[in-house]
């Protein structure tokens, strides 16, 4: 068996590629695991999804799982995945699931696996489940029998103690605020009018009625159009995307100006380094955030540390140094203060009580930070990492960093899923990005061509 884990837990076509079966098969895995830990007791787990019709049948295999290798069950429901990170933590459990594929499309699920306290499980621990299910069936694998089952509870309030936790985190009320929030017809429908009610704002609520199948589906962080028309159209002070699980918040000004992750950070940075609360006037981003982000907080004197692609390698960052603000371009910020992953919910309250503290428009918040012009251009290879390193490829890197200088930057990488190459061009002006962006896409397809059938 190959590498069952991707970067950010199981993920693919669900009743095809994630079947009920490997549902099943990784929930009794991680029971195992946990079992081996020696935890003193019988393991707990948490288990939430979001909206998605596969949700149901990937939920009862994995509860059946959990029960059937011994570990006690508490269902939460449709919830937002930093909810059920948040309630992993609350309840002491050791274990929780979250079925979810994030912004993906309807038919695509995922396991998210979160270890004790609420945290993403390390490598080791993904690879320690992968070889309990390839030891499923075998004569060492123990069925516990009789009393020995694990039971399954169902929490019935759970959304409710995480709503309190997000209201609780503001430092200013939300009144006199209007927001138009768009819940991707997911796992924030419900809550997130509530928490932003219950902190004071006046909430527009659209793609806010899920029926199984229209989750993200034209609507959410990856698609602004409606949101934007929304804004503009009921007035508003600004508008909140989330995606299907909540993890990610994007915004959106009062004219129905896009407001991005980089963006948002800034201004949080801002905001926490004027409270004192930016633990060593430090902000974690990755590699792909853009250089208009660094510019500006070497201008504020915030310091700017960046890591690999992937909100894992944002949160590993923060934890071994203690650090209080990371996150991405794509809108998952974290906030280890209040939460162990991205959450859409509490960033969007802290983007709006920072409004309301200041009385300034989000447009004015965001001025902070100039973005530079950015232009990304995913190249078919047969070989992606031929395709990265190849002499040609890293000679032409080289012109146009010595061309751009100070004024812009290249970033190439190979995918880690797809045989593709990504070149990410950042400069003063659109044109110069495209431009320089092509020159070294043709050198990428020169060093590595995709055959022709």
């Amino acid at each position: 068996m190959g590498r069952l884990f991707g970067t950010d837990g199981v993920r693919g076509r669900a009743n095809a590629d994630l079947t009920p079966e490997l549902a099943l098969a990784v929930a009794v895995g991680a029971a195992h695991t946990l079992a081996e830990s020696d935890l003193g007791h019988r393991p707990l787990a948490v288990v939430g999804r979001d909206t998605r019709a596969s949700g149901e049948m990937l939920e009862a295999a994995v509860v059946a799982g959990l029960a059937s290798a011994g570990a006690n069950v508490v269902r939460v429901g449709v919830l937002p995945t930093p909810a059920v990170a948040y309630l992993v933590g609350e309840a002491k459990a050791d274990l929780g699931v979250m079925l979810s594929a994030s912004h993906n499309p309807m038919p695509d699920n995922g396991i998210k696996l979160f270890a004790a306290g609420g945290h993403k499980l390390p490598d080791e621990a993904e690879l320690k489940i992968e070889a309990a299910i390839e030891l499923n069936g075998s004569a060492d694998w123990h069925r516990p029998t009789g009393a020995d089952i694990g039971r399954v509870h169902d929490l019935l309030d759970g959304a409710d103690h995480y709503i309190q936790h997000l209201v609780g985190s503001i430092s200013h009320p939300l009144d006199g605020l209007k927001v138009v929030v768009d819940c991707a017809n997911g796992a924030a429908s419900d809550l997130a009018p509530v928490a932003y009610r219950e902190a004071g704002a006046e909430v527009i609520a659209i793609h806010a009625e899920p029926d199984g199948i229209n989750i993200n589906d034209d609507c959410g962080s990856n698609h602004l159009a409606n949101l934007q028309a929304a804004v503009v159209e009921h007035g508003a002070d600004l508008g909140i995307a989330h995606d299907g699980d909540a993890d990610r918040c994007i915004a959106v000004t009062a004219d129905g100006q896009e407001i991005d992750g980089d963006q948002v950070m800034a201004i949080l940075a801002v905001a926490m380094r004027d409270a004192g609360t930016l633990t060593q006037d430090t902000l974690v981003a990755t590699v792909m955030s853009n250089l208009g982000l660094r510019i500006a907080m070497s201008q504020q004197g915030i310091r700017l540390i960046e890591t690999k692609v992937g909100d894992r390698y944002v949160l590993e960052e923060l934890r071994a140094s203690g650090l209080a603000l990371g996150g991405e371009q794509s809108g998952h910020i974290v906030l280890p203060e209040f939460a162990t992953t991205g959450d859409g919910l509490l960033t969007a309250l802290q983007l709006m009580s920072r409004m309301a503290e200041t009385k300034r428009s989000l447009a004015d918040l965001a001025s902070v930070m100039t973005k530079l012009p950015q232009v990304l251009i995913n190249v078919p290879v047969e070989d992606r990492t031929v395709g990265a390193g190849a002499s040609s490829v890293l000679a032409a890197t080289e012109r146009a960093e010595a061309e751009l200088g100070e004024t812009g930057r290249v970033l190439l990488r190979p995918s880690g899923t797809e045989p593709l190459v990504r070149v990410m061009v950042e400069a003063a002006t659109q044109e110069v990005a495209q431009a320089v962006a092509e020159r070294i896409a043709a050198e990428v397809r020169l060093a590595s061509p995709v055959a022709v059938a």
